[in-house]
This record gives C-alpha cells, sequence and structure tokens, in this order.
C-alpha cells in the first residue's frame, strides 16, 4: 500500500521559518506531479506550491517569495521550507501526489496532514 507521510509541521512566531517534509512509501514506479495545499479554518483546501518531476514549480502569490517546494527523487520525498511566517497562513497542511505504482497505473494520494500554527 501507497501512502504519503507528512512531518515538520509546529508552533512558530511571525517571522519565523518551518520545513515541511512528505515521504512517500510503498510499491512507488515513480512519482509525477508532488504539491502541498492547506486548509485554514473555514476556508477550503487551496494550492500552496506544486512540483513537477523535472523540477518545474508553481506558487500560490500569497506564498511567492517566502516558501519553496522542492523534492529528492531518490527519497520520494517533497519539501516545503517556509520563511516569513505569518499568522495568516496558519492551516493544516496536505501533501498530494500523483504516484505510479506501476508503468500502467497512477494513484492521487493525500496525505494526513500537518498542523502549522504562527503566533502573532
Amino acid at each position: 500500500q501507497v501512502q504519503l507521510v507528512e512531518s515538520g509541521g509546529g508552533l512558530v512566531q511571525a517571522g519565523g521559518s518551518l520545513r515541511l517534509s512528505c515521504a512517500a512509501s510503498g510499491s512507488i514506479f515513480s512519482i509525477n506531479v508532488m504539491g502541498w495545499y492547506r486548509q485554514a479554518p473555514g476556508k477550503q483546501r487551496e494550492l500552496v506550491a506544486r512540483i513537477g518531476s523535472g523540477g518545474s514549480t508553481t506558487y500560490a502569490d500569497s506564498v511567492r517569495g517566502r516558501f519553496t517546494i522542492s523534492r529528492d527523487n531518490a527519497k520520494n520525498t517533497v519539501y516545503l521550507q517556509m520563511s516569513s511566517l505569518k499568522p495568516e497562513d496558519t492551516a493544516v497542511f496536505y501533501c498530494n501526489g500523483d504516484v505510479q505504482t506501476t508503468p500502467w497505473r497512477v494513484v492521487n494520494l493525500w496525505g494526513q496532514g500537518t498542523q502549522v500554527t504562527v503566533s502573532s
């Protein structure tokens, strides 16, 4: 069974930094797009950043210049380095990935989520 497991969330003061990690495990042939989403209380889940298998990236306007997404294909892991954090970044952050379990099968997976809280 393939799964995504996030780590690295926590409580940080405004202006601080955190790094989130998301590791895929199980029977993996390859991983295509991986991304980070977040959901604040009372709001819809939104895309934060996304990275393709070749390293191309997309960022939400609200985090561009403050967050950096990267991946280590050898470790099947995606990272989100967050800097200059603001209270409005407080949310549950979810990892998402298009995981190819065989050359012919792709499954879209979500991690369980990790809480990020930024205090003012």
